[in-house]
C-alpha cells in the first residue's frame, strides 16, 4: 500500500448520486433501454439436441445479496427447453474451495459438469486434465472485457468465460477524511494524523487510518501484492522470474509492517494481521479506521448495515495496480453432458446474467456494456471506478501450480510483517522451488 497505489476518478458512494448529462446521458439511456430490452426478453441460450440429466455446478459460497447466483440458476430451470441445474456450493474459504474442487477432480469429478473456479486456478485445472478446453472458433466471446476474458486462457487455448471480476477499491469515511482521498500509505497517515489531532480529539471508537485483508490467506497475497506493485517493485515478471528481492518490494513491506507498529494513531490498523474481507468490512463498519481497501461487494455490505442506523457517508476511489479477482465457469472434463453444460455457462456469463449478478447482486460484471446501464450506476454509484479499477488490474502469476505459489509468498510476507519488513532468508529460492513444482525449496520460518 505505498507508491502511487491508488488513482484515477473518484465517485462517491453511499448516499450520494452523480446525474449524466448531455451526449453521456443519452448515452446511458440508450444503454439502459438495450439492457431492459434484453432483461425483458430474457432470451434462452441457443436451442439444440441438449443431453438430458441434471447440470451440477460446483462453486463456493454465493455472497451476492439475495443469492443471485442460484436466482441466475433458478432462471434457467424456469425455461422447459434446457436439463435442469442445480448449484453445489462448499463452504469455507477460497483454500476450502479449491481443496474440494481438486478432490473432486482427481476423483473423476463426481458428477460436476461445471465448475465455479477462481481466476487464479483455471491454469492448474487446464494442466491437470480437469476440464475441457472451448472451442474459440464456434465461442463468442465478444462483449466481455479483456482482463477478465485473458484470465481463462491458458497455454494458448481458451478454457472458461469470465462469470464475475473483480478489482479492490479504497474506500472512505468522507464525513472524516474530507473529499479529497490519499494516494499512498504516507498520505493515510497524514489524514490520519490531522483527524486525531482535531479539537475535541478523534470521533469515538476510531482506532487507526487504514486495514486490508492481512490475515493468512489468499487476501494477504492480494494485498501484499498490490502494496508492491504500486511501489513500483514486482515478485514475478513477464518472463516468469523471480524478482521479488528488490528495494521497491522491501520498501512496500517495510511501509507496512511499520504502519501498524510506529505512530500513534497507527496508520494502518494492527489488528488487520488477523482480518479478511469480512472482518475489514465490520472494522470500517464501526468507524474504527478511516479506510479500507477491499472488493466492491463491501459496498453492498455496507449499505444493508445501514438499516436503523445513521447512513455512512462513504467515497471510493479505484485502486490502479489492483489485482484482478472473479471466477470463470469452465466445463468439466468429466461432464456427460458437455453441450447443455456449454449452454449452461453461455447463458450465465451472457449480458442480461451479467447485468442481474451486478444491479441485483453487487457481483462486478465481466462485460463492460453492464457498467453503461443506468440502473447499475444508479445502485451503484462506484461503477466508474470499478470499471476504471478492472481495466487496469494486474494478473496473479498465471501457473498451475500458483497455490503452492501464494502458500510460500504469504508465509515470507507474514513473516516480513511481524519483522519490520525484512524478508526472510531464501525467500526468492522458495518462491522459484514452488513455481517450478520443486520440493527442495528452502523452508521458511
Amino acid at each position: 500500500m505505498t507508491g502511487a497505489l491508488l488513482g484515477g476518478v473518484r465517485a462517491e458512494v453511499g448516499r450520494h448520486r452523480t446525474t449524466a448529462v448531455g451526449v453521456a446521458g443519452l448515452a446511458v439511456g440508450l444503454v439502459a433501454g438495450y439492457l431492459a430490452a434484453v432483461v425483458l426478453a430474457a432470451p434462452a441460450p441457443r436451442p439444440g439436441a441438449l443431453e438430458p440429466g441434471e447440470l451440477i455446478v460446483l462453486s463456493g459460497a454465493d455472497e451476492s445479496t439475495g443469492g443471485q447466483r442460484r436466482a441466475l440458476i433458478e432462471q434457467w430451470n424456469a425455461d422447459p427447453r434446457w436439463p435442469d441445474a442445480r448449484l453445489v456450493e462448499v463452504g469455507g474459504g477460497a483454500d476450502a474451495h479449491r481443496a474440494e474442487m481438486v478432490r473432486r477432480a482427481q476423483a473423476g469429478g463426481g458428477g460436476v459438469d461445471v465448475y465455479n473456479l477462481d481466476v487464479t486456478w483455471t491454469a492448474e485445472f487446464a494442466e491437470a486434465g480437469w476440464i475441457r478446453p472451448l472451442d474459440e472458433s464456434a465461442t463468442d466471446t465478444s462483449g466481455f472485457l479483456d482482463k477478465p476474458l485473458a484470465t481463462c486462457r491458458y497455454d494458448g487455448r481458451l478454457w472458461a468465460l469470465p462469470f464475475n471480476t473483480d478489482a479492490g477499491l479504497l474506500f472512505y469515511h468522507e464525513d472524516l477524511t474530507g473529499p479529497e482521498p490519499p494516494t499512498n500509505l504516507a498520505g493515510i497517515r497524514t489524514i490520519t494524523n490531522e483527524v486525531f489531532a482535531r479539537p475535541g480529539g478523534p470521533p469515538a471508537g476510531l482506532e487507526a487510518g487504514y486495514t486490508g485483508q492481512l490475515r493468512d490467506y489468499e487476501g494477504l497475497t492480494v494485498n501484499a501484492l498490490e502494496a508492491i506493485w504500486a511501489a513500483g517493485g514486482d515478485v514475478v515478471d513477464g518472463d516468469g522470474e523471480v524478482v521479488v528481492d528488490s528495494p521497491a518490494t522491501r520498501a512496500a513491506l517495510t511501509q507496512l509492517a511499520l504502519g501498524m507498529t510506529e505512530g500513534n494513531p497507527r496508520a494502518v490498523l494492527p489488528a488487520s494481521l488477523g482480518f479478511d474481507e469480512r472482518a475489514g468490512t465490520l472494522a470500517f463498519q464501526d468507524r474504527r479506521v478511516l479506510f479500507m481497501r477491499n472488493w466492491p461487494v463491501a459496498y453492498s455490505q455496507l449499505v444493508s448495515a445501514e438499516a436503523g442506523a445513521a447512513p455512512l457517508r462513504i467515497g471510493t476511489q479505484p485502486i490502479t495496480d489492483s489485482v484482478l479477482g472473479g471466477q470463470n465457469l469452465a466445463l468439466a472434463a468429466g461432464t456427460d453432458q458437455p453441450e447443455a453444460a456449454l449452454r449452461l455457462v453461455e447463458f450465465l456469463t451472457g449480458e442480461r446474467s451479467q447485468q442481474l449478478l451486478f444491479e441485483r447482486g453487487g457481483f462486478a460484471a465481466t462485460r463492460e456494456l453492464v457498467y453503461r446501464d443506468a440502473g447499475v450506476r444508479e445502485s451503484f454509484p462506484y461503477a466508474d471506478d470499478l470499471l476504471v479499477a478492472v481495466q487496469a488490474a494486474r494478473l496473479r502469476p498465471v501457473t498451475p501450480r500458483y497455490a503452492q505459489f501464494s502458500e510460500v509468498f504469504r508465509r515470507g510476507v507474514g513473516y516480513a510483517l511481524r519483522h519490520g519488513g525484512r524478508l526472510p532468508d531464501g525467500f526468492a529460492d522458495a518462491l522459484r522451488a514452488a513455481l517450478s513444482g520443486s520440493p527442495g525449496g528452502p523452508r521458511l520460518p
